[in-house]
């Protein structure tokens, strides 16, 4: 239940006794003499209602009216009005005020008036929270794709982790997106409109490295001219993402370290601690505990990194993702080089179902682009057919029964009369291909 109040009156007295009223009765209170005041520090998303006098030196109670509903059209405005301002106040309702209280007034009067505009403001806030929810799970929906059961998991996983203050480590092949996992969690999250960082550890000299990171002061070490930002301070307010953490060198994990214990940093040739706000994203793809016992990294900052650990299938473990994904890749490409997108057949599909996949979805997404540049033949060169017909074959037919099962929400009849097959024939295909039709249930019931 929310507990939040704001008075605004320019009388003393009253703005005493009110703020004693309630804070005596749970409500957590804020006053001001003047409304210029109360929408200076008035938080966006308030939570919680404005008890405002009518009557004020400079703004009135119903030119603030004016300017929250401006704000905020939602938010519960109760205006404290004297026996003359009654019509007045009356006339403000109309406009959007949601109650009047004629002074004097009992305690128990304001508490019911506040408790109802609280409950109704409880009620807005919710609402809004499941709509920025649903059309952020739509937005990520159409970035992180694929409907296997790992990426439905690793979407859920991404909201929910992207709304806390916490540092992430991803765990994933090369090629598994573990970029575009990162910045997902910094866009969907309240950090958003900050900058966010990516830093190639592997791909930064050694010598280079601390000043890369840290920054440094003019001088600081031969051609070091002027002062340089590192890229740990350019970020601050956002989020710096680490990939391949496991080559930072082991000095600089100390530095790093320190930066996430104490939030703050200092410029190499520097003496000055310079406060920064950051949320660390790092990815790698070994164990970075495994790293520690072999000596290769720092065990204090493995943990200090592994608050909340995502784990990024690779695609050979999500085939039925395969597809959709390869129509994604081959429609960008098309668009960007003014090319046609290719239809692909049945020995196609199949031959992208059997590959395992090495690179992962970017060497998916290279595949796609040969392809729409005519580059490959139409046994998509370049992705070997190294298994053997029956291989393929029963790939493709997982493929088909899951897609269909999926069309059709887990509805066996539907399946059977799309397919033509027997219901005896498809259990037998379901079992052996790990089909389960309780997880295409859960799909459709997720997707209402």
């Amino acid at each position: 239940m929310l507990n939040s109040v704001i008075v605004v009156d320019d009388e003393a007295p009253i703005r005493e006794a009110v703020e004693q009223w309630l804070s005596l009765s749970g409500f957590t209170v804020q006053v001001f003499s003047r409304a210029e005041d109360c929408l200076t520090h008035l938080p966006a998303h308030f939570p919680g209602v404005i008890l405002s006098d009518v009557r004020m030196p400079g703004m009135s109670g119903l030119q603030l009216l004016g300017e929250l509903q401006a704000r905020d059209r939602d938010l519960p405005v109760i205006l404290l009005t004297g026996h003359g301002d009654v019509p007045m106040a009356v006339d403000a309702m109309r406009d959007g005020a949601y109650d009047f209280l004629e002074k004097p007034f009992t305690p128990q009067t304001l508490l019911d008036s506040l408790r109802r505009a609280l409950e109704k403001r409880a009620l807005v806030l919710e609402n809004r929270r499941l709509l920025e929810q649903a059309d952020s799970r739509t937005r990520l929906d159409a970035t992180l794709l694929g409907m296997s059961p790992p990426m439905q998991t690793l979407r859920r996983q991404v909201l929910d982790l992207a709304q806390l203050p916490v540092n992430v480590l991803i765990r994933g092949e090369t090629g598994s997106g573990k970029e575009m996992v990162a910045r997902c969690l910094h866009d969907f999250g309240p950090r958003a409109n900050k900058p966010f960082v990516a830093v190639n550890c592997a791909a930064i000299p050694e010598q280079l490295f601390e000043a890369e990171l840290f920054g440094h002061e003019s001088g600081a070490f031969t051609g070091a001219q002027g002062k340089r930002i590192g890229k740990l301070e350019f970020a601050d307010g956002g989020t710096v993402f680490l990939d391949e953490i496991e080559s930072m060198p082991l000095a600089q994990q100390v530095k790093l370290l320190r930066v996430i214990q104490e939030r703050r940093l200092e410029r190499l040739g520097s003496n000055q601690s310079i406060e920064v706000d950051l949320r660390i994203i790092a990815a790698t793809k070994p164990d970075l505990l495994e790293e520690a016992k072999a000596g290769r990294f720092r065990e204090d900052l493995a943990y200090r990194l592994n608050i909340a650990e995502l784990r990024l299938a690779p695609l050979r473990d999500r085939r039925e993702d395969i597809p959709m994904l390869f129509s994604h890749f081959s429609r960008n490409a098309a668009e960007r080089l003014s090319r046609r997108a290719p239809v692909l057949s049945g020995e196609q599909l199949s031959h992208l179902l059997s590959h395992d996949w090495p690179g992962n979805v970017r060497e998916l997404a290279n595949a796609a682009e040969r392809q729409v540049l005519g580059l490959d033949g139409p046994a998509v060169q370049g992705i070997p057919a190294g298994q053997s017909l029956v291989a393929q074959q029963e790939a493709f037919e997982a493929h088909c029964i899951r897609s269909a099962l999926r069309r059709h929400r887990g509805d066996i009849k539907a399946v059977m009369h799309e397919l033509q097959l027997p219901r005896r024939t498809l259990n037998e295909k379901m079992q052996r291909h790990g089909l389960v039709r309780e997880n295409f249930l859960a799909e459709g019931n997720a997707q209402r």
